[in-house]
């Protein structure tokens, strides 16, 4: 069994997180609860322990603290940190310093046991000793961009906004677009542009829709709006795009 340390002022979230670990049945066991981070950190100087769950605003020594303090001492955590939507850039600070992974309150059992699960397999895979390399720290908000990928992969070109596919995995609209730009180099509403503008490409060579029905299927209400756009990125109109390679057009042609 792991062993957990929680860290909340709060004890009510401390007895509902608690209730949750042991309602998953994983192999894992909250040994010990702290109201804030000086009280934690004293614990782990004279205990063992394989993961704590922090929260980030604390009286006394919050959790960005006692994350700092904790990486001053000999051994080697890995932590957690539970916040709300509207401190990002705490979760961003922290995810600099080096925690495992974070949770949004109100903490959902499916995401706890998600989170819990992902860590057990890390630590499956390293051993127990091993603390995670920088690569692997880096790559904890790319597995967030690869859920919201995945999302928009599944989603219709029409449907997909930034708010959509923040809510699609729970964090933050500002979160969202700020990894955007850390982990592809490019806007989030670039991207989809983007992606809107090659199955524009697309439907244009392969069908013959009218330019009103495309643009409507990759998610412009304006087709002067989308019009500009495609010939922004692709350099010449849809229409012209169309007469130059549509594959429709060839194959009249062979018919004659």
């Amino acid at each position: 069994m792991k062993k957990i340390l929680l860290v909340d002022d709060e004890r009510w979230v401390r007895a509902a997180l608690k209730w949750t670990i042991n309602k998953l049945n994983l192999p894992l066991q909250v040994v010990h609860e702290a109201p804030n981070g000086l009280e934690a950190l004293d614990w782990v100087k004279k205990n063992d322990v394989d993961l704590i769950l922090t929260d980030i605003r604390m009286p006394v020594m919050d959790g960005l603290a006692l994350v700092k303090e904790l990486s001053g001492l000999k051994g080697e955590y890995d932590v957690i940190v539970i916040s709300v939507h509207d401190e990002f850039p705490f979760i961003q600070q922290a995810m600099r310093s080096g925690v495992t992974d974070y949770l949004l309150k109100p903490v959902e059992e499916s995401e706890i046991k998600v989170c819990l699960e992902k860590w057990l397999s890390k630590k499956s895979n390293k051993g127990m000793t091993s603390k995670p390399t920088m690569s692997e720290k880096e790559n904890i908000p790319l597995s967030t961009i690869e859920r919201v990928l995945d999302y928009i992969n599944k989603t219709p070109l029409d449907q997909i906004t930034l708010k959509e596919a923040a809510e699609s995995i729970h964090i933050n609209p500002s979160y969202l677009s700020q990894l955007f730009k850390q982990q592809l180099n490019k806007k989030f509403v670039d991207y989809i542009t983007e992606l809107r503008i090659e199955e524009s490409k697309r439907l244009l060579q392969n069908t013959t829709l009218r330019m009103s029905e495309i643009a409507e299927r990759v998610g412009y209400s304006d087709l002067a709006y989308f019009s500009n756009n495609f010939k922004r990125i692709v350099g010449s109109s849809p229409s012209e795009y169309r007469n130059i390679n549509s594959k429709t057009s060839d194959d009249k042609l062979k018919k004659r």
